[in-house]
Parts: structure tokens; C-alpha cells; sequence
């Protein structure tokens, strides 16, 4: 008898089962991040089992290959029209393949390569024990001091898993301006966050303040994770979906049939209004928007400086992607609840970011707080809630990640005894010592300020345009205030360098590898091809500037 019962109960659970589809997965469109995902295993493999001699160079061979090939792939899915007319969703709906996507992902790849090269420079810190080292700790897990870590220096031990943890976050940064559902969004948010804690500890100089930053960005972000899952679990409530299309169907009342299960909870606008609240609230993180923009000085001053380039251009170009899609696609019947709330943050951040960079002393500091009036100007064309507002702010962020990553290169340059110099006063007359730096230097500033024939000036006069065409007058008017006062402390800076005098003991400037001179070099040429003639690249971001539903 209970032999068949059991039998019974077997062949009844078994009958659902057959008729579950296999998933369809569109490996040719998510070939981009498909090709930075395996890099990135492969990079472990590398890690595993290559002799440690030989690591550096494979790993860096790999990740170049990989970025190479990933945005090979991103320029032949734009060829064969899947920014515009074969636009789509991908992945079972997870993933969108659209222009602003492709865009976005093409602008990271680039950043990512070019953040690559200032990795691995070996060049700038004077050898160790007959080896050359990087900007990375000798052996990461040792106490620093202590007697483990003196041995791993000695030895010229490096540590070379930063290449695919780099990779790891790349594939992350791709996925989330692209994803189509908020939990593909959360699984993105994770993936590159988590490698890039790991990076911002990994100094080898100053290695406490290092931790500490890490610790603080870890913090931080983790709370900043757990308001998005939040608010992801109260839109599912609201909407019954975590899919942006059906979302968003129920914010217009296109859908109202209702799940049995949520017929409570289905189409009550104050989980709507909170659960939005809290998803944004974690995006503005990330951007590094006032209020929510505590860690930014810090992570950037104690990270490594190459870790602090990469990061402070592609985390805003995945994070402005994604919030983007959020409001655009997801939130657009609520339009009139989050422009006011986005007004008001706009107005802050820029304000906020140029007032308090008067005050730095420390260049790195000045430069995260410049990165958080960035985040207030590139904010004044999210809110334009135009198809102009949307390419403005692709633009904007193709020409500021390549700068970003520019002015960090050149401030691991000049060195003291200590490593890197980056307090202001060491800098003083930096102009007389050594004019080709503190030139191109002063490029990366005045295109920060958005001085004409600058890639800065192009992004501002097309972001405050879209702004203004999309009734937000009155913001354009603080955007130039705060234009006016940022570029106050980028002269100075300015100034210091060429019109004062140098100090007997002042620091100096390390002739580094091709690695950094390419770094650098792209940065200057992107910075005024984008100033003197930035028509191509704005009918580009006019094409890629239409999201899919």
C-alpha cells in the first residue's frame, strides 16, 4: 500500500516539471559582458595556476584582449542595428539591447581600458629589492607593517588579482545600465560593488587609510544595497513584477488585472511612491549625489590612485545609466512626483560639490568633490525628461569619465619620499619643474571648470540646453553658479602651478611607462576632440538616445 502511495505522489510531481521551458538566451547580443565574465574566471584560473613570474603579464595580456574584443562586440551589435531599429530585450527580459544601453557599455569598455593601463604601471615608485612594483600591496592579506608583509616586498611578491577583480566589476558596470527587471538591476549592483571594495583597500602605500576607506565605502554601500532591495521588494508589492515594462504599465493603468495573491497590496501608490523613493535613493549613492555623497571624499583620497580613476568615471557612467532607465522607462507616469525631488537634489549636489572643493587641500579630496558638482550638472539633464535630456547626459558622461581617468594618471605622477604628493602646497610652481605635466594637468581642470574648446564646455552647453528646452530654467541659472564658483578652485589650482615658486624640497614627477603616457595622452585627445568638434560624437548620442520597452 505505501509503496504505492509513494509511487503516486512521485509520478504526480513529476508531470509539472516537463513542462517547464528552457530559457532562450541571446548569447549574441550579451556577447559584450559574456566575453568580460569568462576574462574574468580566466584571470582567476590565471591566479591558480600560472607561476607568480609570469602572472602580471598574462593577466594583463588577458584583460586587454577581453576589453578589446568586448567592445568589438558593442560596435558590431550598434553596426547591425540593435541601437536603433532591432533594439530589443534580450535574456528572457532581463537584459535591454537598445542605444542608450550599447552607448553606455561602449563608453565603460574604453574607460575600463584606459583605467587598465593605469593599473598596471610599474614604473613610478622606485624598485623594491631589485623588482619593480605597483600601486598595489605586496600581499594584500598581511597586517600592514607587519613582519609577513616586509617578507612578501622583499620576495616581489605583487598583487596581480586586481586585473580580474577590475574585470569582475567591468561586467557588473555593464550589466546595470542595461538591465530590464530590478533584480537583474540588484545582481549587477552587487557584482560591481563588491570588487571595487576590495580594490579601494589594496594601497600599498599609506595601507591603513587604505582599509579604512574601503571599510567606510563597504559600510556605506551596504546600507545603500539594502535600501534598493527594499524598495525592489515594495515595487514587486506594487505591481505584482520586478519586470521595468510591467512596472510600468501598472504606474500608467494599462494593467489592472490583479494577482489573487497581491490583490491587497496591487496598485497602492504609497508602496509605489517609497519603493521608487528607496531604489533611487540607492542609484544617487552610487553617483555620489548630496545627500547621500559622505563617502566619497574619503574612498577617493584613500583608495589607490588608479582604483579612484576607474571608479570615479565608470560607476557613474553605469549609475546614471541605470537611473536613467529607471526614469525614463520605468517611472515616467510618475513624472511629477520625482522631478521636484530631483530638482532639489540637483540643486545641492552642484552647490554643495563647489562650495565645499574651495576648502581642499588635498587633490584628491578637491577632485571628489569637483566629481559631486559633476553629478548636480549631469542630474540638470536627467530631469529634462526629453530625448535631448537623455543624449546630453550620454555625451556628458563619455567626455567626463576619460578626463576623470586623465587627471588621476597624472596625479600618480608626482611623488615625494612618502609616494604619491597630493597634498596642494607640494604642487606649487609644478609648472617650472616640469611644464608637459602640469600642462596637461591644467587641460584636465579647465575641462573640468568647462572652459570653450573643452570636451567640459561641449557636455555642460548640452546638458544645461536640455535642461532648459525641457522647462528647468531656473536650474541652468544654479548650474552656471556653481559653474562659476567651481571653476574658481580648478584656476587656482591653475595658478599654483605655474605662478609660484617651486619648493627646494618639492616633490617630483616620475617618467612613467607607455602604460600611463597612453592613459593620459587618450584623456588630453579626448578632451579636445570633444571641445573643437563635438558634432559627430552628439549625433551619436542623439542615435543611441531612445530606450526599449
Amino acid at each position: 500500500m505505501s509503496a504505492t502511495v509513494v509511487h503516486s505522489l512521485w509520478t504526480t510531481a513529476a508531470d509539472p516539471i516537463s513542462k517547464i521551458d528552457a530559457p532562450k538566451i541571446e548569447y549574441g547580443q550579451l556577447s559584450p559582458t559574456l566575453i568580460i565574465l569568462g576574462a574574468a574566471i580566466v584571470g582567476v584560473l590565471v591566479e591558480a595556476f600560472v607561476p607568480r613570474k609570469s602572472r602580471y603579464y598574462a593577466q594583463l595580456f588577458v584583460s586587454v584582449v577581453a576589453l578589446c574584443a568586448a567592445f568589438a562586440a558593442v560596435v558590431a551589435l550598434a553596426e547591425n542595428g540593435y541601437a536603433t531599429t532591432k533594439a530589443g530585450i534580450a535574456a528572457m527580459g532581463a537584459i535591454a539591447v537598445d542605444g542608450p544601453a550599447l552607448f553606455l557599455q561602449g563608453t565603460i569598455l574604453l574607460a575600463g581600458l584606459v583605467g587598465l593601463f593605469t593599473f598596471a604601471e610599474r614604473r613610478l615608485d622606485p624598485e623594491a629589492h631589485g623588482n619593480r612594483v605597483d600601486s598595489f600591496a605586496a600581499q594584500a592579506a598581511s597586517v600592514p607593517g607587519s613582519d609577513s608583509e616586509k617578507a612578501a616586498v622583499k620576495a616581489g611578491f605583487t598583487t596581480t588579482e586586481v586585473f580580474p577583480l577590475l574585470l569582475f566589476a567591468i561586467a557588473g558596470m555593464l550589466i546595470f545600465p542595461a538591465a530590464n527587471d530590478l533584480l537583474t538591476l540588484f545582481v549587477a549592483l552587487e557584482v560591481f560593488s563588491l570588487p571595487l571594495y576590495l580594490l579601494c583597500a589594496l594601497a600599498r602605500r599609506k595601507r591603513l587609510m587604505s582599509q579604512e576607506a574601503a571599510v567606510k565605502y563597504f559600510l556605506l554601500g551596504a546600507f545603500a544595497s539594502a535600501f534598493t532591495l527594499f524598495g525592489i521588494a515594495l515595487l514587486y508589492g506594487y505591481a505584482g513584477s520586478v519586470s521595468y515594462g510591467t512596472i510600468a504599465r501598472v504606474v500608467d493603468g494599462t494593467i489592472t488585472t490583479v494577482d489573487p495573491a497581491l490583490a491587497d497590496t496591487m496598485g497602492n501608490d504609497a508602496l509605489l511612491l517609497i519603493g521608487a523613493a528607496m531604489i533611487v535613493m540607492g542609484l544617487l549613492f552610487k553617483v555620489g549625489a548630496v545627500p547621500f555623497h559622505m563617502w566619497t571624499p574619503d574612498v577617493y583620497q584613500g583608495a589607490p590612485t588608479p582604483v579612484t580613476g576607474f571608479m570615479a568615471a565608470a560607476t557613474k557612467v553605469a549609475a546614471f545609466g541605470a537611473l536613467l532607465r529607471l526614469l525614463y522607462v520605468v517611472l515616467p507616469g510618475l513624472r511629477w512626483d520625482w522631478r521636484p525631488v530631483m530638482w532639489a537634489v540637483a540643486i545641492v549636489t552642484m552647490l554643495g560639490g563647489a562650495i565645499v572643493a574651495i576648502t581642499q587641500t588635498d587633490i584628491k579630496r578637491l577632485l571628489a568633490y569637483s566629481s559631486i558638482a559633476h553629478a548636480g550638472f549631469i542630474l540638470a539633464g536627467v530631469i529634462a525628461t526629453t530625448p535631448d535630456g537623455v543624449s546630453s547626459v550620454l555625451f556628458y558622461l563619455a567626455a567626463y569619465s576619460f578626463v576623470t581617468i586623465g587627471a588621476f594618471a597624472v596625479v600618480t605622477l608626482v611623488r615625494d619620499a612618502g609616494g604619491e604628493a597630493t597634498h596642494l602646497s607640494k604642487w606649487a610652481g609644478l609648472g617650472r619643474r616640469s611644464p608637459l605635466v602640469a600642462a596637461v594637468f591644467a587641460v584636465f581642470l579647465l575641462a573640468f571648470a568647462g572652459i570653450p574648446l573643452t570636451s567640459g564646455f561641449a557636455g555642460k552647453f548640452a546638458v544645461f540646453k536640455a535642461a532648459a528646452e525641457g522647462g528647468a530654467a531656473p536650474l541652468v541659472v544654479v548650474g552656471v553658479i556653481s559653474s562659476a564658483i567651481a571653476a574658481f578652485f580648478y584656476i587656482r589650482v591653475i595658478v599654483l602651478m605655474f605662478f609660484s615658486e617651486p619648493r627646494p624640497e618639492g616633490p617630483t614627477v616620475a617618467v612613467p611607462s607607455p602604460l600611463t603616457m597612453t592613459a593620459i595622452g587618450v584623456g588630453v585627445a579626448v578632451t579636445l576632440v570633444l571641445g573643437v568638434a563635438p558634432q559627430y560624437f552628439l549625433d551619436l548620442a542623439n542615435q543611441a538616445g531612445v530606450f526599449v520597452r
